[in-house]
């Protein structure tokens, strides 16, 4: 059954949470909520529920799920795979009216890995694949030459690329970053207080997040995630003004953020980029990057 949340605050509530998300991602190689469902939890903007095991509401906790703004994310903790708590967890999801404003027409669900128990899960309630997010990795040469255009240099022709300014780029950047991903379902929508809530993560470092300038207007983006100590770094984000798309800038920015991780030590690189962007997806071919996960976004049909 899904549990009543008592939300984030409720300390035994979070742990047991945190339980199956963590051992999911042990066993999976991967998170199984995404950084903005994270967000939109601690943001209360989604609610957290549990999955127990039968109808005891202190049965043992076998799943847990998100829903919220039209989304669902479900997650099932591995020791319990394959016993069907998610096909009971749907069922009772959407044939529970207490949980109709949750369920509207047109939600949409991750599956992150692309597992063919989620294709068939999908299937069978009425969810159809609408998006491939792909996660591509490249190994770094931590002998490799420096980059061409290095962080905090300028170019020939007056394109620098240097440091983000949070007390002055701030609004230019969410400005920039609407037009660049107009089209974009969550990335152009992002905000200037969705922006505040990611610098005050704890990886955010101002000299990660490299932008380009002509004159004094920003004119694209390279923003890296870099966890204290990790091995592993993040291309989180790149962009490029539509005004100066196929000018080369969108690689001067990719060589730069990738010069900037192997000066910060890190050995493999990461990004995630829609299947369907073929620009940027045979730019970061060209780069060295190669595939390691898919993530495929589900919409139920209306019914």
């Amino acid at each position: 059954m899904i549990s009543p949340s008592h939300g984030p605050d409720d300390s035994a509530f979070a742990l047991q949470f945190a339980a199956v998300t963590d051992a999911a991602a042990r066993v999976d190689g991967y998170a199984p909520l995404n950084e903005q469902a994270t967000l939109d939890v601690a943001a209360r903007r989604r609610t957290p529920l549990l999955l127990r095991d039968g109808d005891a509401i202190m049965g043992p906790v076998v799943g847990a799920l998100v829903l919220g703004a039209g989304e669902l994310d479900l997650v099932v903790h591995p020791d319990f795979r394959r016993h069907g708590h998610a096909t009971a967890a749907l069922t009772e999801l959407f044939g529970d009216p207490a949980f109709a404003a949750d369920v509207p027409d047109g939600l949409t669900a991750w599956a992150h890995g692309d597992h063919p128990a989620a294709r068939a899960l999908a299937g069978r309630f009425g969810f159809d694949a609408v998006r491939r997010l792909l996660q591509l990795q490249l190994a770094l040469d931590a002998a490799a030459p420096p980059a061409a255009v290095p962080p905090a240099t300028t170019a020939a022709d007056d394109i620098g690329i240097t440091a983000f300014d949070p007390d002055t780029d701030a609004d230019a950047w969410v400005a920039l970053n609407a037009r660049t991903f107009a089209a974009h379902p969550e990335q152009g929508g992002i905000t200037a207080a969705d922006l505040a809530d990611r610098m005050n993560e704890d990886w955010f470092d101002a000299g990660d997040f490299l932008v380009a300038r002509h004159d004094t207007a920003l004119i694209g983006y390279n923003w890296l995630k870099l966890e204290q100590g990790a091995a592993e770094g993040e291309i989180y984000v790149v962009g490029v003004s539509p005004e100066w798309s196929g000018r080369g800038l969108g690689r001067r920015l990719m060589t730069a953020g990738l010069e900037r991780l192997r000066r910060r030590g890190v050995t493999q690189a990461t990004l995630y980029v829609e299947a369907d962007n073929g620009p940027a997806v045979r730019l970061y071919r060209s780069l060295g990057f190669t595939d390691r996960t898919v993530d495929v976004q589900y919409r139920r049909r209306t019914r």
